[in-house]
């Protein structure tokens, strides 16, 4: 019996059970190792390890966790969660259960591209989510905009202090008058042709056989729960509009009592800094709850 599991053992997953293990609890981590940004081979805008490597920030934060003896840590897959307050049990890929009496949830998202050849082979490389991560790198170039959902547009307006900025509307979101004028206002070009492909490294091929090339492309993704467990558990999901993401109270509970949650999987914006955050600050809730079970 572990006082608290925490599914997901990336950035919001490890930075909750630093806080549950200083505490000096007992917890179990379970991780596939499938980090979000896997893709990618620098993460920006984290203070005091800006430009690291993803999987360097990673590994030093699991080396860190292991110098506490309260930590176990489990490599695998969790399959099903069931029980309730008090008396979790979590069944794993291979068959073994283990039990706590409180689960954070930190799993994750997956993401919904355009369905545009090429595009996905390039996520993380040149075609990127979050200009406050990878804008500043592609040195005031050429910066591509492809509308998906209903923050493209945001992200087009913000887009030109990182560079002169073209936004492609790829037949997925028709402009009002009001939006050409702001979109043209803070000198955004407009192209409406649809897109054929992606080539090179950020090169936009369009229907009428046009080429257009930029330094790199971003597309604000659709977001949902990595897995279905949580819904399977009965945890509450709610729309946002970029996706799906669980439902928490102010102490980072989901519906479910007993079961928190953090990071991608409950809160938007995404970025390793805000996990983090997100994670610690779970943590300490999760915490919370242990010595007061009526908070």
């Amino acid at each position: 019996m572990h006082d608290v599991i925490v599914v997901g053992g990336s950035y919001a997953g490890m930075a909750a059970a630093l806080q549950l293990l200083r505490a000096r609890r007992s917890v179990l981590v379970i991780d596939a190792g499938e980090r979000r940004n896997r893709f990618t081979e620098r993460a920006h805008g984290f203070l005091g390890r800006d430009g690291a490597n993803p999987d360097d920030i990673w590994q030093e934060g699991r080396r860190q966790l292991a110098a506490y003896p309260d930590l176990t840590w489990y490599e695998g897959t969790v399959q099903e969660i069931s029980g309730e307050i008090g008396m979790f049990r979590v069944r794993t890929d291979m068959g073994t259960d283990f039990t706590s009496h409180r689960l954070l949830l930190a799993t994750g998202v997956r993401d919904e591209l355009p369905d545009i050849p090429g595009l996905a082979e390039r996520w993380g490389k040149s075609v990127f989510h979050c200009p406050y991560c990878h804008g500043y790198e592609l040195d005031k170039g050429p910066i591509a905009v492809i509308a998906f959902n209903s923050v493209s547009m945001l992200q087009a307006e913000v887009m030109p202090d990182w560079g002169a900025t073209t936004f492609f509307t790829n037949n997925a979101m028709p402009l009002d008058a009001e939006q050409r004028e702001k979109l043209l206002r803070q000198g955004v070009v407009l192209e409406e042709i649809g897109i054929s492909r992606i080539e090179g490294a950020a090169d936009i091929v369009l229907e009428d056989g046009r080429k257009l090339s930029f330094s790199g492309i971003f597309v604000v993704s659709n977001t949902f729960p990595s897995n279905s467990l949580a819904e399977a558990a009965g945890c509450g999901l709610e729309e946002h509009p970029m996706g799906q993401q669980l439902v928490t109270n102010e102490f980072q509970e989901t519906t479910v009592p007993g079961i928190f949650a953090c990071g991608d999987v409950a809160r938007i914006p995404h970025s390793v800094s805000l996990a983090v955050g997100d994670g610690a600050l779970a943590g300490m809730q999760v915490h919370h709850s242990l010595i007061n079970p009526h908070m």
